[in-house]
């Protein structure tokens, strides 16, 4: 029996495109293993920073050393972006960009000398002839712009290898910030339908899932361009996950990013009635800047006092325990000292409990790369600007979870590393987002309420058991 393995890159929701593929495959029949032994690997690619493409390339480099029989099919957001780049590349047998990943799995199939049968499959099978002739040197490639087969709906959720795996119910992205090149890569925003969300859900819940993430690349505009219908005239976030807490007995339900702007009135007040119950309080909200006049050369949609008031209406509505995480740009285009200060003074203002952290990329075919190219910021100047950054960070992540100290939370089980266990501790997450090491041995995906005792020294929170943590279905903590 052939075996494959997929390797992930990026996002949550381009890590729930690996894990639909890897179980369409798995579905197939074929076997997982290793990079160094898989008669397949599938290299599921980011492109948002130039360093995500470097990974990649490193990475397909590396397994055809020591895997020079392994068939590679590279796809991903990389994949789309520059197919011929990697199509090049010893050892890629087939390039699959976000465009047509919905047939990745029967492509892979194909490889396999398998044939092109994935139970549960809604994707059209591939001609493999006459996508061939896509191809210039090299791998074939399958791209284009259309992105009709960019949905994958992957085989049935299920608590696995992921305790908490990710439901992408949303792909691609509308907006135009000057630095992403998201739009090129992933297309116009389009939803999951209700139906297969509540499947999903519904699924989930059948094989005893306790937490599932809903994610996307702008999760925010879920439901936008879905129809109307009578009896749900404007489909929307707020809208699904109420329905998802009302109609389903899911556990907990947890978002992840979900830009400022789209945190409207509704799904604010979803934190205020179901927060700390079954639906988790973090919420993670991209900054990229906190200077107004970068931010409009971004092209960011919000201003600093808009995203400020968005905090606080959270904070109100799911209390002081609300985990608040952002993502943050340095050295974009331009950005002069005070303007990076005025960055470091919004978030010295805002009770962060983590930061992603990361320097502008240009891409290519963004206007992004066009400014850099007039007005680049100085690297040591971007060295130190992220030095600066990653003491805030640290002194916020630690701030937020000492307090903490002495209290109860709501947690569930994950799968704890192997030295981890032998010290008599297993891992957990906090319903809050705070990572955990539990005094005991437990399996994974329990709910359990646990006592703060302390911080490690590597920021998790230690903890003791306090009891079993199973929401009332009932919902609301109030």
């Amino acid at each position: 029996m052939p075996e494959f393995h997929v390797e992930h890159f990026g996002c949550r929701a381009a890590r729930a495109d690996g894990e639909a593929v890897r179980g369409r495959l798995r579905a197939a029949g074929l076997d997982e293993g290793h990079p160094a032994g898989a008669d397949i690997v599938v290299v599921n690619t980011c492109s948002v920073t130039a360093e995500a493409d470097r990974a990649a390339r490193a990475f397909i480099r590396r397994t055809h050393r020591i895997n020079p029989g392994a068939r590679i099919v590279v796809t991903g957001c990389y994949a789309q972006r520059a197919p011929q780049e990697l199509a090049a590349m010893a050892g890629v047998a087939a390039v699959v960009g976000n465009s047509h990943k919905a047939l990745a799995p029967e492509i892979v199939l194909g490889l396999a000398g398998r044939e092109h049968s994935i139970p549960g499959s809604t994707a059209t099978k591939p001609d493999l002839i006459s996508l061939r002739s896509l191809m210039a040197d090299g791998a074939p490639i399958w791209v284009d712009d259309l992105f009709a087969h960019s949905f994958i709906e992957g085989a049935q959720l299920a608590p696995g290898e992921q305790t908490r795996p990710n439901l992408k119910i949303q792909e691609g992205c509308g907006n135009r910030c000057t630095f992403c090149v998201i739009p090129q890569t992933r297309g116009s925003s389009r939803s999951l339908p209700f139906a297969a969300v509540m499947r999903e859900v519904e699924g989930f819940v059948a094989v005893e899932g306790k937490e599932l993430v809903l994610s996307g690349i702008n999760l925010g505009r879920w439901g936008r361009d879905l129809p109307a219908s009578e009896s749900w005239p404007r489909p929307t976030l707020a809208g699904l996950v109420r329905k998802i807490l009302h109609e389903t007995q899911l556990p907990r339900l947890r978002l992840s990013s979900i830009e400022p702007m789209d945190w409207d009135a509704d799904l604010i007040g979803l934190m205020a009635e179901f927060g700390g119950t079954r639906l988790a309080r973090q919420a993670h909200l991209p900054l990229q800047s906190g200077s107004d006049a970068v931010l409009r050369r971004m092209h960011r949609r919000y201003r600093p006092w808009h995203y400020a008031e968005k905090v606080e209406a959270l904070l109100g509505a799911a209390g002081p325990e609300l985990t608040l995480g952002a993502d943050v740009m340095v050295g974009f285009p331009g950005e002069t000292d005070s303007e990076f200060e005025e960055t470091l003074e919004l978030i010295r203002s805002l009770p962060f409990g983590y930061l992603h952290l990361f320097p502008f990329s240009p891409r290519p075919g963004t206007r992004g790369w066009a400014l850099h190219a007039a007005q680049p910021v100085a690297p040591q100047a971007v060295e130190d600007r992220m030095a600066a950054l990653r003491i805030l960070a640290e002194e916020k992540t630690r701030a937020h979870r000492i307090r903490f100290a002495g209290r109860e939370l709501e947690a569930i089980t994950l799968h704890t590393p192997r030295l981890l266990a032998e010290q008599n501790r297993t891992a957990a997450l906090a319903e809050n987002f705070l990572p955990l090491e539990i005094v005991g041995r437990f399996r994974a995906n329990q709910l359990v309420r646990v006592r703060i005792t302390g911080l490690n020294s590597d920021g998790t929170l230690k903890a003791e058991e306090a009891g079993i943590a199973e929401p009332s279905l009932a919902g609301s903590r109030q």
